[in-house]
This record gives C-alpha cells, sequence and structure tokens, in this order.
C-alpha cells in the first residue's frame, strides 16, 4: 500500500547542524501552506494505484519537516481529512507526526490525538542540556522527559525518540548516559542518527572557530572509532533493554517498527505533498517545488508543483531495492527480489559482494538472504 509523506517547513528556531528543506515559522504563510495541502492531497491521488472504492489505498501517514507540532490539531485534522477524502486508507493506518518538545504540551497533544495522530516521533536528540544547546535545540533534557511523559498521559501508546551521537565534544560515556536516560523514559522506538556537518552549517562554522581558541578541544569530535564504539555500545545495551535492531539507524520493541520508513527501504511507493516532499510511486519518481511561498502560490493559482518527473529503469529500481534492503537486519530474500525485479542480485554481483562476504560485512544465509552486517 502507499505511504502518504506530508511535509511541513516551519520551525521555532533553526538548529545549527540542520540541511532540511525548512524555516522560520511565519503564521500568515503558514495559513496559506495548510490550505495548500489540503488541495494537493485532494488532487494527489490521481496518481496512485486505484484499488478501493475509486481511491488509492494508503496504510501510512507521515508529518515530517520542519517541525509538524507547530501545526494547531485543527490543521492535522484537516489534514487527516483531505487524506481520507482522497485515499483509501486502512482502519489500522499508521499516522505519525514528528514533534519538538517545546511544541508539545499537554493540550496541544491531546488535540493531536483526538486528530487521528497514532504515533509521536519526538526530537530529543540529547539529554544532555551542554549538547542540546551546541545543537541550537530549544528544550533542555527536562522538558524532553516532560514531553514524553504528557504524551504518555495524552494516550499515546507507539512513541519514538531521535537521538544523535558523534556530537562537538561528547565522549562514550557522555553518549551512554543520554542511551540510559532515553531507555528510563520507556519509548517504543529509537532512531539514532551521526551528526552529518554539511558545508556552511553554522555548527560546523562554530567548531572551526572553537578549534583556534584554548577551550577548542571542548568542540571536537571523538575519533572516527570512538563514534563506531559508540554505535555498537548503543545497540548492545539497547538490546538488553529489549529493543531489537531492524534497520541500521533503528531499534524498537515488537511490532513497533515505522511502517511508514520500511516502505522507503522496501521498494515500495510513497506520494509526498508539500514543498520539498518526493514522490515514487509505481516506478515513477518526482519532487515539488522546493521553497514554500512558491509552493503556496503555484497550488493558488492552480498550477503544477511536480518537478523532475520520471520513470525510473527496471535496472534503477533494483539497484535501489538492493541498497536500501541491505540496511534491514532481515536483509533482501534473494527469491522474492529476484520474483520482483527479474534479477538474482547474488548472481548479477556476486564480484561485488565476494569481497564484503569474505570481510563479514554482507552474509549469506542458509536460506539465500543476503544481509547487510
Amino acid at each position: 500500500m502507499l505511504g502518504i509523506y506530508v511535509h511541513i517547513p516551519f520551525c521555532q528556531a533553526i538548529c545549527s547542524y540542520c540541511n532540511f528543506n525548512r524555516g522560520l515559522l511565519d503564521a500568515a504563510l503558514k495559513v496559506r501552506y495548510v490550505a495548500a495541502l489540503e488541495r494537493e492531497l485532494r488532487s494527489s491521488a490521481a496518481t496512485g494505484p486505484v484499488t478501493q472504492n475509486g481511491r488509492p489505498a494508503a496504510d501510512s501517514v507521515f508529518f515530517g519537516g520542519g517541525t509538524p507540532s507547530l501545526l494547531a490539531p485543527d490543521e492535522v485534522a484537516r489534514l487527516l481529512a483531505a487524506c481520507r477524502d482522497a485515499y483509501a486508507l486502512t482502519p489500522d493506518a499508521e499516522i505519525t507526526l514528528e514533534t519538538n518538545p517545546e511544541s508539545a504540551d499537554p493540550r496541544r497533544l491531546e488535540g493531536f490525538r483526538r486528530a487521528g495522530v497514532t504515533r509521536l516521533s519526538v526530537g530529543v536528540q540529547s539529554f544532555d542540556d551542554e549538547m542540546l544547546g551546541r545543537l541550537g535545540r530549544l528544550h533542555s533534557a527536562a522538558r524532553a522527559r516532560t514531553a514524553i511523559a504528557d504524551a504518555r498521559a495524552a494516550g499515546f501508546t507507539n512513541v519514538s525518540l531521535d537521538l544523535m551521537f558523534w556530537l562537538p565534544g561528547q565522549s562514550r560515556a557522555a553518549w551512554l548516559e543520554t542511551v540510559d536516560q532515553a531507555i528510563d523514559v520507556a519509548p517504543d522506538h529509537l532512531s539514532l542518527y551521526l551528526l552529518e556537518l554539511y558545508p556552511n552549517a553554522p555548527l560546523k562554522e562554530a567548531m572551526a572557530r572553537a578549534r583556534s581558541a584554548p577551550e577548542g578541544a571542548v568542540w571536537a569530535q571523538a575519533p572516527d572509532d570512538d563514534a563506531a564504539d559508540m554505535y555498537l555500545l548503543a545497540l548492545d545495551r539497547l538490546d538488553a533493554a529489549g529493543f531489537a535492531q531492524y534497520e541500521i539507524s533503528n531499534v524498537a520493541r515488537p511490532d513497533r517498527w515505522s511502517r511508514h520508513n520500511v516502505k522507503y527501504w522496501q521498494g515500495g511507493s510513497w506520494r509526498g505533498v508539500g514543498c520539498g516532499a518526493h514522490s515514487t510511486v509505481d516506478g515513477v519518481r518526482w519532487h515539488n517545488v522546493a521553497a514554500t511561498a512558491e509552493y503556496a502560490a503555484a497550488i493558488e493559482r492552480g498550477e503544477p508543483v511536480a518537478r523532475g518527473t520520471r520513470r525510473l529503469s527496471a535496472e534503477e529500481l533494483a539497484g535501489d531495492a538492493l541498497i536500501t534492503g541491505l540496511r534491514l537486519t532481515e536483509g533482501v530474500d534473494v527469491g522474492t527480489f529476484s520474483a520482483r525485479y527479474g534479477v538474482d542480485p547474488w548472481r548479477a554481483h556476486q564480484e561485488a559482494f565476494s569481497p564484503c562476504v569474505d570481510a563479514r560485512a554482507v552474509r549469506v544465509d542458509a536460506v539465500r538472504h543476503a544481509r547487510g552486517e
């Protein structure tokens, strides 16, 4: 089934490391933007396979950003109503909303729950106030803990946390303290992301300036081997706490995988709406115009917002599915892959895979699943 991605580009502040399609909150533009999203959602079903009552079936909706929790609950309800008008959402559809702790007050969380949101993805990033300050985050560790407790009180039974590691000045011990605090608040899912510094990121520039100052050492990133240790030690600790890794950066309690994100890794179809959103439906890929105001104006004029539309070749589809499938711990089922894409990935890429197998970076098990390690 389809997944539906809804991009919300607004933020209260711009984090010093962020390279997503986002901008500072503009209340007037937000009103226009939500109306534009409604219009695009109601027309977007024309690009999906019709399966139920003349509408494409979908079993996930993901509000990403930006900071989607800056929407009012009634705005989320309006957008979900547009989704249901255009798509045949399954009764158990997973509806995820990304939220930051500072915008997750009890009243708003209760409103999101009533609007139909079933899963929260909370951008905690760290339980270390010093690290949060360096990242430009607006919340404290205490505020993050309160937001998670408020989400439970509002009735959310599926809560995911985002954490970042290899932060400037972060030691292995400090990172594992954040992991332990994450375990203590009992989420259902965690995503662990290695900090990536894009060119001209304010954080990268701050780190460069700090290197020449007396306190420069406390802003340095740990050696690469320490970063690898951070990752592996965190996975060991989470495994002992009952979380199973299912993807390179993701662990979950049983039955709490991110249904929407798995579509990206298993070669599924998803329809993205909003500025800069990407879509891949039935082998056709495109992206929307990126600028928020330009997107809203085009929708208001009744103009198309899709750019770069192209049909992927059979080779591209198979290559994407193989690369993303190896991100999952369950690997790639060679028989299923061969039936779907008309190529045996082991035979087609044995020369490339063999050194990886020898290095124990990939294994082929008894039922011929190729697994990335």
